[in-house]
């Protein structure tokens, strides 16, 4: 017998609705029983505070609910692996969907054998021209990167000469201990230092996922339903009124996804998350997206030229999950030489075969996380050097008057493509990320 986790989903009730967060920016105490009915095989999380996932529109799309009218809430559990099938269907009211690891998308070598970093981090804000977007008053500010992540360490940016924002009130954790801006040197901080090379006055929020450690997780890893309770913040933020928002935009990066197939439920289980535009998480994705959150995740190291061991050979259709989805920017990653890196993942993705959507920035020599003169690489990387571009375009520029899906128009429309290309590449979407020509291709529309 092996305990698996899983997503649950369950019709609301009154128990669920009273264990709601009790504040808009922080997770509630958890549950004090399992919901009456729970079948006895399967096992509820108590300490998983109930995520509200929305309700469906006429459409049958998901979309937000005000506080306490979500018809479903998200739970997590444990059955055993044995039962994965029994539960091909709703079962008392309860669906099960996978709660698959997920891991980060720095590759474990930072690029190619022999390759050394390419540039320094001067070297990428002169390509984006981050001079040009200042001009223009495009830093950042009023806007908040929700870096979703291994945690950031404010004093390490500080020694890197930056001088960073973070907001500590909006934050979530699995590791108790965790004190948002004070975490371990590692991967989130990379992201944190990449995102604020384009969007210097932007507010960062931590949210460390990836240091779970159930099931024998280290600081390297995390469960999707660590995102969940993380994205279940995010959502009662967007939630409120644009009025009393602490911040005019959102915009979260994702430098993570799941590396291989093992990591998820058989294929055809209705439960599955890699292709399942109905699995709880890529639904929370969506509603989140269509109240105006910027969401971007990084495409992944599985590239066909050196591939991270992880993928364990698949370089095909590796772009899965949330990674893929729609409503999210899913971004590859090149060198200063506008050449994709060896282990960036070309598409199609699994639930929209047009990703990535763009490529950025990589593997140059940046915020030294992992060492003196060590590289900033994977997609890892050029996620949050994109998400750090989209939240200067954002400055001025609220969801309430340009949505997600315009603006990720936009940057798509606008970036710029390899010699000989023609529209939308497995490898580099469609084309090197241009915040400068995006900026002016948006006055334009104004």
């Amino acid at each position: 017998m092996v305990a698996i986790s899983v997503l649950v989903v369950a019709d609301t009730t009154a128990d669920l609705r009273s264990a709601e967060r009790r504040s808009p920016f922080a997770m509630g105490a958890g549950l004090e029983s399992a919901p009456a009915g729970t079948p006895k095989d399967l096992h509820i999380d108590t300490t998983f505070t109930p995520v509200p996932l929305g309700r469906k529109s006429a459409d049958a799309g998901p979309e937000m609910a005000a506080a306490g009218e979500s018809e479903q809430y998200v739970l997590r559990g444990t059955i055993d692996s044995a039962d994965i099938d029994r539960y091909g269907e709703a079962r008392d009211g309860m669906r099960i969907f996978a709660d698959p690891a997920v891991g980060l998308t720095q590759p474990a070598k930072p690029i190619c054998p022999g390759a050394p970093p390419h540039g320094t981090a001067s070297t990428i804000r002169g390509l984006l021209r981050v001079d040009a977007l200042q001009a223009q008053g495009l830093n950042g500010e009023g806007v908040a990167i929700a870096i979703v992540d291994t945690g950031i360490n404010l004093a390490h940016l500080r020694r890197q000469g930056l001088a960073p924002k973070l907001d500590p009130h909006i934050h979530w954790s699995p590791a108790q201990a965790s004190r948002p801006g004070h975490n371990s040197l590692d991967h989130g901080t990379m992201c944190a230092h990449a995102a604020s090379i384009a969007a210097p006055q932007a507010v960062f929020l931590d949210f460390p996922v990836l240091q779970s450690s159930r099931a024998g997780g280290s600081v390297m890893d995390g469960f999707l339903s660590d995102a969940v309770q993380a994205y279940g913040v995010l959502l009662a933020m967007m939630m409120l009124d644009q009025n009393v928002r602490p911040y005019h935009a959102l915009v979260i990066n994702n430098s993570w996804g799941m590396f291989h197939p093992s990591w998820d439920f058989p294929l055809g289980h209705p439960g599955r998350y890699a292709d399942n535009p109905d699995h709880p998480f890529n639904e929370i994705v969506g509603v989140l997206a269509g109240a105006g959150a910027d969401i971007l995740f990084a495409a992944g190291n599985c590239g066909q030229d050196c591939p991270d061991g992880r993928c364990q050979g698949l370089t095909v259709g590796q772009i899965t999950g949330a990674n893929s989805h729609p409503a999210v920017l899913s971004v590859a990653g090149n060198d200063i030489d506008r050449d994709i890196v060896g282990y960036s993942s070309g598409g199609p993705g699994a639930l929209s075969n047009v990703k990535p959507d763009i490529s950025a920035y990589t593997h140059y020599l940046g915020s030294e996380a992992f060492g003196d003169g060590s590289a900033d690489g994977g997609t890892s990387t050029a996620c949050p050097l994109a998400a750090g571009c989209v939240a200067a375009l954002r400055t001025n520029r609220p969801p309430g008057e340009t949505g997600s899906a315009e603006l990720f128009d936009t940057v798509r429309a606008t970036a710029i493509q390899p010699p000989g290309q023609v529209g939308w590449d497995d490898r580099f979407g469609f084309g090197v990320i241009n915040p400068v020509g995006a900026a002016a291709a948006l006055s334009a529309t104004v």
